[in-house]
């Protein structure tokens, strides 16, 4: 086992104890600091093993989870605390152990994380390369804009000039906070070629034109990749074939969540597909805006969940009826709308907008079929969405700062 491990603790005692259990190796580097010197040692923490000792010190456990979210975190704790043990795990803790944790267990659950530690170490020194080069900026976002970059290629593509397939790339839900964007980006960049392109889509999710290959060609290097990282990503690909943007967006995410699903062996049966042809438009209608209202109402008030807190003076609104949906965003000096229609019930029509001002308005439309309309793509407009309104946000305060 070696590596670099780093014990945080205020009680001196737990450095011994824990060196004990450790059986250190020449190779290995440990290091020990109270919880008031994290942070002035947060670059040499973000790359190592984390033993932290939660005795008496449980709220100050739960604020390093949260500032060193995705460093492998092992919490020591002294008794079993289930309500603490799962405030941890949600804050992304890595293992959780007590005392009662036998030595030889206690080795063998630490050698995972110092794995996890080293390909971060790794990330971050390739990470300065490909911020050098202008690959991805310094604030872990994929550099390139995939609206210009897919309006740009998409013309060379479907002139015949090149071939390529599309990729949408993700973790699920329960592994995307044990995956950060550092770790994603730099294991599909080292392995990608160079003419290959990475986009950044929402948080964690990523879009990736593969060229001069098939999709056979292009699962086989995914399945080199996924192998790379702690966790699995999961991919879905479709031949680029004289799709316009948006649809091939759509294809390349339902896909994606065909990945998610399958490996979760759960049907997929979560859009409006397979509505019986009805005599009676009446009862079509109402089956209709039933399973609509199913997709809608449901991804909305997670979301909105999801973000309520993320952003000071904001606020997040939501309200959902038969064919209708509307999602807000209000601040004090923007708002957006991301509302979806039904019109005549055989379209699907999402239209965005993002207002500064009277006069200053932005706008655009998604129309999707009725089949193509489902949870997880909702659920993935709206993530892109409020990426979207904060990019508008912080682009307004520094032009007025």
């Amino acid at each position: 086992m070696a590596g670099r491990i780093v014990l945080i603790s205020d009680d001196t005692d737990f450095f011994e104890y824990i060196r004990q259990k450790l059986e250190l190796r020449k190779s290995d580097e440990l290091f020990m600091f109270s919880f008031d010197n994290v942070p002035e040692k947060l670059p040499l923490m973000e790359t190592s093993v984390l033993i932290v000792n939660s005795e008496n010190s449980e709220d100050k456990t739960l604020d390093l989870l949260k500032l060193l979210r995705g460093t492998p975190a092992i919490v020591f704790a002294y008794n079993e605390d289930d309500v603490f043990r799962r405030k941890c795990y949600r804050l992304g803790m890595f293992d959780f152990m007590t005392i009662l944790t036998p030595d030889a267990e206690f080795r063998a659950r630490i050698i995972p994380a110092l794995t996890i530690a080293s390909i971060l170490e790794k990330n971050q020194q390739y990470r300065e390369i490909l911020v050098n080069d202008n690959y991805i900026t310094p604030n872990n976002e994929v550099f390139l804009n995939y609206n210009y970059i897919l309006d740009k290629e998409l013309e060379d593509i479907n002139s015949g000039k090149k071939n390529a397939v599309f990729a949408a790339i993700a973790p699920n839900d329960k592994t995307k906070f044990l995956l950060t964007a550092n770790m994603i980006e730099t294991v599909i960049l080292a392995n990608i070629r160079r003419n290959d392109i990475l986009m950044s889509y929402a948080p964690n999710k990523y879009f990736l034109l593969m060229y001069d290959t098939n999709i056979s060609s292009a699962q086989s290097l995914w399945e080199k990749v996924s192998s790379q990282l702690p966790q699995k990503l999961y991919a879905g690909f479709v031949n680029v074939s004289n799709q316009k943007r948006q649809q091939l967006i759509n294809e390349v995410l339902n896909k994606l969540h065909e990945s998610i699903n399958n490996d979760r062996n759960i049907p997929i049966s979560n859009s409006i597909n397979g509505i019986e042809s009805y005599t009676n438009f009446k009862l079509f209608r109402q089956e209709f805006g039933k399973k609509f209202e199913q997709i809608i109402t449901p991804v909305f008030y997670q979301i909105q969940q999801k973000y309520s807190d993320k952003f000071a003076g904001i606020s997040i609104q939501q309200e959902a009826s038969e064919g209708f949906g509307v999602f807000y965003i209000k601040g004090k000096n923007a708002s957006s709308s991301f509302r979806i229609t039904s019109p005549g019930f055989s379209k699907i029509n999402i239209d965005i907008t993002y207002q500064r001002n009277s006069s200053n308005i932005d706008a655009k439309r998604i129309t999707l079929e009725p089949d193509e309309f489902e949870a997880g793509l909702l659920e993935d407009l709206l993530e892109q969405f409020i990426l979207e309104y904060k990019r508008g946000l912080d682009y307004d305060n520094s032009q007025s700062g």
